[in-house]
């Protein structure tokens, strides 16, 4: 954190991921560009100009999915949280291996084409024919995207945006890679005489895929769960207002009312209704230790619901919790039998 922005707040953690990412980049780049050149040897050697774009090409799209997988991961499996830390500088780096990739394809391809190589490549194809179509104009419109997000990727622009904007705006990233996919597919793909790359982009996208799907799942159960915790909790009173050895009274909806008692400091809650013949015990007072209830002088332990011997009668008792000042009561009953006192 910082009181004035700077262009990169650099800490050990960061330079550490930056240099295992560039590194990371490079080895990537290195080694497909070696192993294609020992896969591909005369007579179906590859240039190397068109490696270099395939290795390029290659390391950005894997560099998206990752990006896009980072999220997911982190909300099903909280260990790979630290990796959110720096998604964005991932997300930069993604960026600046396309806009590479995308340089070297227009000067390889457009350079001798007498017109300035964008508009060369630009102007290539034809709308009508899938394989003909022009797909340098979807890298084109996914690197415009990746270029305002990585450009958009600082806190000041967060800041400025505010953060739902800024969120909404960082969505784009999934039309990115829709783009680029039909990018793949509708160029590099047209040439290729294997499966491999077809498939390489099916199980690509069925991953990302399944771990938002995954993701979502357990976002919902967690809401859900919320849910149902916040409407078992009703809130009674401030802790101010109670009168020790005196009630407040609750009445949870479809279910029957609660008498919440203080009782030399602590909170204890069970049944308003009396089990003799149904008196409102919240309207009684603890007497000499005991609930009493303001009908027929019938008693009950506070602590246990429970009257004191020789007598058995037992009313349902209920956890009551303090959130900040609030007494706050569980509105179902609690399921263990206490012990009775001797």
């Amino acid at each position: 954190m910082s009181a004035s922005y700077s262009l990169v707040q650099w800490n050990p953690h960061k330079r550490t991921y930056d240099i295992i990412l560039v590194a990371s980049i490079f080895a990537f780049i290195a080694a497909f560009f070696v192993f294609s050149k020992l896969s591909h040897r005369s007579p179906q050697a590859i240039s190397d100009e068109i490696l270099l774009l395939r290795a390029t090409a290659v390391c950005g799209f894997t560099l998206l999915h990752i990006t896009l997988a980072i999220g997911p991961l982190a909300r099903l499996w909280p260990i790979t949280a630290p990796l959110l830390y720096n998604r964005r500088h991932l997300g930069v780096a993604t960026f600046l291996v396309c806009a590479f990739h995308a340089t070297l394809a227009t000067l390889f391809y457009g350079a001798f084409a007498g017109v300035f190589p964008l508009r060369a490549i630009l102007a290539a194809g034809d709308i009508r024919s899938i394989s003909g179509f022009p797909f340098e104009w979807l890298g084109m419109l996914a690197l415009l995207i990746l270029a305002t997000l990585a450009a958009t990727s600082h806190d000041f622009w967060l800041k400025w945006l505010s953060p739902r904007t800024w969120k909404s705006l960082h969505m784009l990233i999934y039309i990115a890679y829709a783009l680029i996919t039909a990018h793949v597919l509708l160029g590099a793909m047209q040439s290729e005489r294997t499966t491999l790359g077809a498939i390489s982009l099916l199980v690509g996208a069925a991953t990302l895929s399944m771990l938002h799907a995954a993701a979502a799942i357990k976002q919902r159960r967690t809401d859900l769960a919320a849910e149902r915790e916040a409407a078992t909790w009703m809130s009674v009173a401030n802790t101010t207002d109670f009168i020790e050895g005196r009630a407040k009274i609750v009445c949870p909806r479809n279910r029957e009312s609660i008498a919440v008692f203080q009782h030399k400091g602590e909170f204890h809650a069970i049944s308003n209704v009396c089990s003799h013949q149904g008196g409102p015990i919240g309207e009684g007072a603890i007497i000499d230790g005991c609930i009493t209830c303001p009908w027929h002088g019938y008693q009950y332990l506070p602590e246990t619901g429970a009257s004191p011997p020789p007598f058995t009668e037992q009313l349902a008792r209920y956890e009551v919790r303090i959130q900040g000042t609030t007494v706050q009561v569980r509105t179902t009953p609690q399921t263990t039998t206490p012990e009775r006192p001797a």
